[in-house]
């Protein structure tokens, strides 16, 4: 846009968002309107200004605000500089507490506000499902939490067989494309249960072992002599951009670099002798 301001959208393939969007905008005002859809909103520059049911209030950087569905609300950039914001619209029939949110749009959660950021970097990566689920969960958790005045955390139970029949599950196929809901209903489980006994017994949470499991196959497929693009899709990872990312953040370096550096450790051997 030649005004300085941009605007990205789509929709990811977790269930319970119905559409990501992401916006800058120099100089813009929404008119009043309404969602079939709760708005999740943060904003990373600037503040928005916006009436919901009469009453004005600000989206700023240090706090998540939730939009109910169905609620007419307005918005306009109040910032010398615009906004800037990312935002969720999850599913009507996700939360429950249309009422409350109206009362209370505006939550300053720090811990919120960081597990909403996580999952929207998760969600630039569509191979990504699993952990953007377990991210959501936990989100939907903590707002339903405070729809319902309860205090943000639950209290945790150690589930020690149901922790080890998931990770079985992960380690049955690591490269299969299975969703927290699918697993939850194999295991006839909750999916936020089923992540937070996962965590507490094996000390992280099931997304980062699955996602350490690929990359242990990866690393012996590249050590065959695979290519890297090949390897990607063998392990489980939706392409080579995909594999390369979590790769190289968890051993250091890329795939390709990681294939070659056998050869070159013999070829120095060798020469040593």
């Amino acid at each position: 846009m030649g005004d300085g301001s941009e605007v990205g959208a789509w929709r990811p393939t977790v269930e319970g968002i119905e559409e990501v969007f992401h916006a800058t905008f120099v100089d813009h005002a929404y008119p009043s309107h309404t969602h079939d859809t709760w708005t999740l909103l943060i904003v990373d520059a600037g503040t928005i200004r916006y009436e919901l049911d009469g009453n004005e209030h600000d989206s700023i950087q240090e706090s998540v605000t939730l939009l109910p569905p169905q609620i007419p609300h307005d918005g306009r950039t109040v910032s010398a500089g615009g906004f800037r914001k990312r935002v969720l619209y999850l599913g009507a029939d996700v939360l429950q507490g249309i009422g409350r949110a109206v009362d209370g749009p505006t939550l300053r959660d720090g811990l919120l506000r960081d597990r909403v950021n996580r999952l929207h970097r998760t969600l630039l990566f569509p191979d990504d499902s699993f952990e953007a689920d377990s991210r959501l969960a936990f989100i939907v958790e903590r707002l339903q939490n405070y729809l319902r005045r309860l205090a943000p955390d639950s209290p945790v139970f150690r589930d020690v067989p149901l922790a080890r029949q998931l990770r079985e599950l992960i380690d049955a196929d690591p490269t299969t494309k299975i969703t927290l809901n699918e697993a939850g209903i194999l295991l006839h489980a909750d999916p936020t249960h089923l992540i937070r006994t996962f965590s507490r017994e094996f000390g992280i949470p099931p997304h980062q072992y699955l996602t350490g499991r690929r990359i242990d196959l990866a690393r012996r497929h590249l050590l065959d002599g695979h290519r890297a693009g090949e390897v990607a899709t063998m392990v489980g990872f939706h392409d080579q951009a995909h594999l390369n990312r979590h790769f190289k953040r968890m051993i250091g370096t890329t795939p390709a670099k990681f294939a070659r550096s056998g050869s070159v450790t013999r070829r120095l051997a060798s020469t040593a002798d």
